[in-house]
């Protein structure tokens, strides 16, 4: 029978960019992760902070080279979606690369605040302030523009929010504001229109009632956010046309509308059969963008993308042991691991997100086909499909077996609720930094101990 590595190879083709075998055992981007599970243990989530570098050049370099094919007039500039990781090691990596940032909700203010007193950013950077605000939120907005923060750009997600800084923001020169356009939902949403922006056929007719006419306030910038996420469908492109359309129609009536920023939603590799076209879709972008304003006689925009997951999902993993091997009747096996998916993973668990799933060791082994069960007592805890197959397969072995789940570096750390309580009171696992030397050696940081009882207790106030 094939070993498992030679059964990888032949379904999928392996190995792949970033995972190599070296003497029967797996490493990730020249990392030795038995190595790794040998001094921290497990469960233990990594993070290789290079990895968010390397994204982010990678899409400067796409859209920059699009641009020159296409002879695009307008400029492109990369902001960070920080929601999809706060943390101040993934920010500051980000920054290393020339870059801005997108914030979501009023905290992210006093987070800015505290890099620019740091020396990590100034007040030049572009900051666009989107979601639906809350008093403290836009307080802090106008708070930080009147402290010098020149390229604070706050994103109207409904008429009402203006009034405040109308009352409020006072300047020599005019503030900039961008404005949120409520996109149209997939088909199969429950939904007809997203619940945050304006209504397309409402943008103008606002503009021209409330902000021509008031010398403080510029509209410069136009956002949308396509729920499909970047994808090659026709959905997609149909909304891109609609929203571009309407930029059109809005510079010919507000000349200093010059930005126009396409949300986020660039795929991370989320499996080994993943096959997004980056190159061609991000040409098609730039192109499809110039070919609707030559028809509408109008400037092209400089360009704002607002990239989250695609930025930090591929620069971390968790790993696990296997505690034990259950047959639980004729056919069905399990593999039960020193962690949870509901609590570590929550996205496997709330949306069946699938991740790059491998074994650490034993790839000679023999395989066979396993279910992987959480050690929490909750029913839904267990990871039974990969994306390109109905079924989870591993080295046939009674050996000790390690795994790891691969591009898990957006959002589940917070909506895990990172250092809280978690279902069945499974302690956050231990969270090791990784960073590289100039002489090609490993840096390794321990961010977070795993955390304790005596924590946790306190946290239930029983301490």
């Amino acid at each position: 029978m094939q070993s498992y590595q030679e059964f990888l190879d032949l379904s999928v083709g392996f190995p792949q960019d970033g995972f190599e075998i070296i003497d029967d055992e797996l490493y990730f981007h020249d990392l030795n992760l038995m190595e790794m599970i040998e001094t921290y243990g497990t469960p233990l989530r990594f993070t290789y902070l290079p990895i968010v570098s390397k994204k982010i050049q990678q899409a400067k370099i796409l859209f920059q080279t699009a641009i020159l094919k296409h002879n695009y007039r307008g400029s492109y500039k990369y902001c960070y979606c920080t929601k999809s990781s706060h943390f101040k090691h993934i920010v500051e990596e980000a920054l290393k690369n020339e870059i801005h940032l997108e914030t979501s909700s009023a905290f992210d203010m006093p987070m800015i605040d505290s890099l620019e007193r740091q020396g990590t950013v100034t007040k030049d950077i572009t900051v666009i302030c989107n979601g639906f605000k809350t008093y403290q939120y836009k307080q802090y907005i106008i708070d930080m523009i009147h402290d010098g923060y020149k390229n604070i750009i706050p994103v109207l997600d409904n008429k009402e929010e203006f009034n405040l800084y109308d009352d409020e923001i006072e300047l020599e020169e005019p503030c900039a504001l961008g404005i949120r356009i409520a996109s149209e939902e997939q088909p199969d949403s429950q939904f007809y229109t997203s619940r945050l922006g304006i209504r397309i056929e409402e943008v103008i007719e606002f503009y021209n009632n409330k902000i021509a006419n008031n010398p403080n306030f510029k509209v410069k910038l136009l956002h949308f956010f396509i729920n499909s996420g970047i994808s090659d469908t026709p959905y997609y492109w149909n909304e891109l046309e609609k929203y571009v359309t309407l930029f059109c129609k809005f510079k010919k009536v507000n000349p200093d509308l010059d930005t126009l920023d396409i949300g986020g939603g660039m795929p991370f590799k989320d499996s080994l059969v993943h096959d997004f076209d980056y190159e061609y879709m991000v040409n098609e972008i730039v192109n499809r963008i110039k070919q609707i304003c030559a028809q509408h006689e109008v400037m092209e925009p400089d360009i704002i993308t607002e990239f989250g997951k695609y930025t930090v999902a591929e620069a971390s993993g968790i790993l696990y042991k296997v505690l034990g091997r259950k047959l639980q009747n004729d056919r069905e096996k399990w593999f039960m691991i020193d962690g949870s998916f509901i609590t570590n993973l929550p996205d496997v668990w709330a949306l069946n997100q699938k991740y790059i799933l491998l074994p650490i060791n034993n790839w000679d082994s023999e395989y066979e086909r396993v279910n992987l069960g959480g050690i929490t007592c909750d029913g839904q805890d267990y990871y039974n499909q990969e994306a390109h197959t109905s079924s989870v397969f591993m080295p046939k072995t009674r050996k000790l077996q390690y795994l790891g789940f691969f591009h898990t570096g957006a959002y589940q750390d917070v909506l895990s609720g990172y250092g809280g309580i978690h279902h069945c009171l499974l302690p956050s696992p231990k969270h090791v930094l990784i960073r590289r030397n100039r002489d090609e050696t490993f840096n390794y940081e321990v961010f977070g101990e795993e955390q304790n009882s005596k924590q946790v207790m306190k946290l239930l106030g029983y301490q």
